[in-house]
C-alpha cells in the first residue's frame, strides 16, 4: 500500500540521484542512487503519484537498466528498462517544506493585522 510517507521518501530519494558518469558514445548515463520502478510495485505507484501531483517529470524514457557488478563492470545484458525522473520546482518545494513556511508567514501576518486593527479600535474608542 502506498502511504504519504513512502511517497515523500521516494521524492527525497529522487533528490539524491546524480549522474556519476556520462559516456557520449552511446548516450550512456551512470546514475548513482537511482530510483527504479522495477524495485517494487509500491515505488512505481509512488512515482506515479508524484508525477500526478506535478512534483516530478520524466527526463529520459525509456532507459536500459544495468546493475553494476561488485567489481564495477557492467553485465552484458540489462536487468530491465526504466524511466529517469527529475524533480520540478513543486517537488523541491515539498522537500524543503516551503508551503509550511508560506502558511506560517501568512498566519503571523494575519495575526499582526488583527492586533493592529484591535489596537486602533480600542484607541479610538477610548479617546471619545
Amino acid at each position: 500500500m502506498v502511504t504519504e510517507h513512502l511517497i515523500k521518501n521516494t521524492l527525497r530519494r529522487l533528490a539524491r540521484q546524480r549522474v556519476a558518469l556520462y559516456y557520449q558514445r552511446g548516450d550512456v548515463w551512470v546514475i548513482e542512487n537511482a530510483v527504479s520502478e522495477s524495485e517494487s510495485r509500491d515505488i512505481s505507484s509512488a512515482l506515479r503519484t508524484c508525477q500526478l501531483r506535478g512534483w516530478i517529470t520524466a527526463e529520459k524514457n525509456p532507459m536500459l537498466l544495468y546493475d553494476v557488478n561488485s567489481d564495477g563492470n557492467f553485465p552484458k545484458d540489462p536487468s530491465g528498462v526504466t524511466t529517469v525522473y527529475r524533480l520540478t520546482e513543486a517537488g523541491w518545494s515539498v522537500i524543503n517544506r516551503s508551503q509550511a513556511w508560506v502558511i506560517s508567514t501568512f498566519i503571523v501576518a494575519a495575526a499582526s493585522l488583527v492586533a493592529t486593527i484591535l489596537a486602533v479600535y480600542l484607541t479610538l474608542r477610548g479617546g471619545h
